[in-house]
């Protein structure tokens, strides 16, 4: 499959937490934990959970990561 998104992070799924209609997704990418809102349809279409591989893909030319 192609895709145009140009930052791909693999992780680890830690958390799930479905709302109403969307889920927030939580990934360590070596340490550093992303969360994507995704729909529960998808989360339950792609059979995510937590332990689980996963990638997080961001359609954007620029990514800015902050530390505290």
């Amino acid at each position: 499959m192609k895709i145009s998104a140009r930052n791909i992070l693999k992780g680890t799924i830690v958390e799930i937490t479905k709302g109403a209609t969307t889920s927030h997704v939580l990934i360590d990418v070596n340490g550093i934990v992303v969360t994507a809102a995704i729909t529960n349809e998808s989360v339950d279409e792609l059979k995510l959970a937590a332990g689980k591989p996963a990638y997080a893909v961001i359609k954007a030319s620029d990514v800015m990561v902050g530390t505290d």
